[in-house]
């Protein structure tokens, strides 16, 4: 199957686009369905919440799902837990169910149609930081 993006291969197999940031610099699909994704480098970016992609993030791919995920965690409640799969319209249509072993997260679909922004940690952390609000109140 030759793709042109990741974007492409995706929405092949019934996922949305922006699953990966905006800076995938190379993808490989093995003919097992094993799929090996490189960053320019690692990144973090927003979907519900903060995600943390690795430089190399591998997942089986089947349509309408990435299983057995390495690479990509995700915060919850101050904790960076691995994200082991995500699926497309499970329970239901228009929602992405992402399974981070000690609970299921359904999402929107709309938030990974454009790829995100891949951002340092630095910039994560000053993004919507409350702090700079009174920088100037000094």
């Amino acid at each position: 199957m030759a793709t042109s993006s990741i974007q492409d291969l995706l929405r092949s197999q019934g996922l949305p686009a922006g699953l990966f940031p905006d800076n995938v610099k190379s993808y490989k699909l093995n003919l097992d369905g094993r799929l090996e994704v490189e960053l320019e480098k690692s990144c973090m970016t927003e979907f519900d919440g903060r995600v943390h992609f690795d430089r190399e993030v591998r997942a089986n791919l089947s349509y309408g799902g990435l299983v057995g995920l390495e690479g990509l965690s995700q915060e919850e409640l101050f904790l960076w837990l691995p994200v082991k799969c995500i699926i497309a319209n499970d329970p239901s249509p228009g929602v992405m169910l992402f399974d981070i072993g000690v609970a299921h997260k359904q999402l929107s679909i709309s938030l990974f149609e454009v790829p995100p922004p891949c951002m340092t940690q630095e910039d994560m952390e000053g993004k919507g930081d409350w702090k700079k609000g009174f920088e100037f109140q000094k």
